[in-house]
Order: structure tokens, then sequence, then C-alpha cells
């Protein structure tokens, strides 16, 4: 599986973007899927997850409200819906593929990786 995120950008504080997780293969319909962030010195963060079908999602207290993960089969590509957005929300931010099925939450359960998109909120 290959997955390429876009949709980063600069956005002041309130605002909103949505990114995209582009994913190639035959599997993504079969796989969890996970938004996580990373910010220099720090770990990289769980954001969200969904599980294969797009019945079941998790989202992270931090963005809980706020954040919004989903998912379309047909078109292979996961989503992150960005609402309110604050300065702390600053990050590169990574779609991931899970070879299981269900909501998985931390990076090593995840086998397949984006390159990232940068997401920058302005105060």
């Amino acid at each position: 599986v290959q997955l390429v995120e876009s949709g980063g950008g600069l956005v002041q504080a309130g605002g909103s973007l949505r990114l995209s997780c582009a994913a190639s293969g035959r599997t993504f319909s079969s796989s969890a899927m996970g938004w996580f962030r990373q910010v220099p010195g720090k770990e990289r963060e769980f954001v969200a997850s969904i599980n294969w079908s797009g019945g079941r999602t998790y989202h992270a207290d931090s963005v809980k409200g706020r954040f919004t993960i989903s998912r379309d089969n047909a078109k292979n590509t996961a989503y992150l819906q960005m609402n309110d957005l604050k300065p702390e929300d600053t990050a590169v931010y990574y779609c991931a593929a899970s070879s299981a099925m269900t909501i998985r939450v931390t990076v090593g359960e995840y086998a397949y990786w984006g390159q990232g998109t940068q997401v920058t909120v302005a105060s």
C-alpha cells in the first residue's frame, strides 16, 4: 500500500482544513486507517483512527469535537476534517494503513505510512 497525503497548509486559528490520503493497492478497503501528527523533537502522536468499513471511528481527546476522520473506499481515500484549528495543532500530519481491520491507536500497529503534510496554524 502506498499512501499520499495532501491538503495541508497555513491557516489562521479558528479555521479549517481537510486532509486527504490517497491509497494505492487492493487492500485499502480491508485496512484500518489512522492519522498521526508530529512536531520536531517529539514522538509521533495519535490523532484518529477508522475501521475498515468506516462504521467506527476513534479520536484523541485533544481533537475530539474538532476533527473528524472518514473514508471513501470507492475512492481509496481517507480524510481528516479539521475545524476550529489551534496553534497547538501545528505539526506534520501523517496518514497510515494497518494490516488490521479494526481501530488501532499506536504507531507500531500501522505498517504503511505516507510522507506527511505540514499543517501550520497561525495565532
